[in-house]
């Protein structure tokens, strides 16, 4: 069995933040339609094992929620960005 290296799965696709929007469910657009109104913005989205994960930014990376594919939001989620 292989260790985990960051270096290892680094992203290979780079897309605009609106280049994202046509990965989204219909439930996570609406969700993230209402929080582009508070200065949200689609970063990026990523597949894992409950689904897609739609992650938002606002104000230089400080303030992030996610959105799962059902457009629950969370306000507080356990994700670590890379510097």
């Amino acid at each position: 069995m292989q260790n985990y290296t960051p270096e290892k799965h680094k992203r290979t696709i780079y897309r605009k933040p609106d280049e994202w929007w046509v990965f989204l469910s219909v439930a996570q657009r609406f969700a993230a339609n209402t929080l582009f109104r508070y200065g949200y913005q689609l970063a990026f989205i990523r597949t894992t094992l409950h689904g897609k994960i739609a992650v938002l930014m606002r104000e230089n990376q400080h303030e992030i929620v996610t959105l799962d594919e059902w457009g629950h939001v969370d306000t507080s989620p356990a994700i670590k960005l890379r510097s």
